[in-house]
């Protein structure tokens, strides 16, 4: 699984993620900071990746367009620092591998992660 990091949460992720063995971008290396979500999400699509944000919105606008992808894990979280939520995040990421490789909407926070299979009816 290769993940892309929104804009929304720290560069950090990047090289966390990665010494744990997960493939990981920030948006912010590979697109224009100003992109809408409509762009993070088609680009993150056609490069099979699983987006990692902060930001309801993908997960909106995945209900609203009853999409099948890419995958999305939102974290809810008041510290969303690796530091502070990375061993949870790499939990839950082995957790829910095979739901995000498929399309699913990971919510994660301290305490508790939950799944829903895409499409969203």
């Amino acid at each position: 699984m290769r993940l892309l990091v929104d804009v929304n949460l720290s560069p950090s992720w990047v090289p966390f993620l990665r010494r744990h063995g997960v493939d990981a971008v920030h948006w912010s290396t590979v697109g224009p900071l100003n992109a809408s979500d409509v762009q993070i999400m088609a680009y993150a699509r056609a490069e099979d990746l699983v987006v990692l944000t902060h930001d309801l919105d993908f997960g909106h606008l995945l209900a609203h367009t009853r999409g099948n992808g890419p995958s999305v894990v939102q974290v809810r979280a008041g510290d969303l620092l690796p530091d502070a939520l990375g061993p949870v995040l790499l939990d839950v990421l082995a957790q829910f591998s095979d739901e995000l490789l498929r399309g699913a909407i990971v919510s994660v926070d301290q305490h508790a992660a939950r799944a829903r299979i895409l499409p969203i009816r």
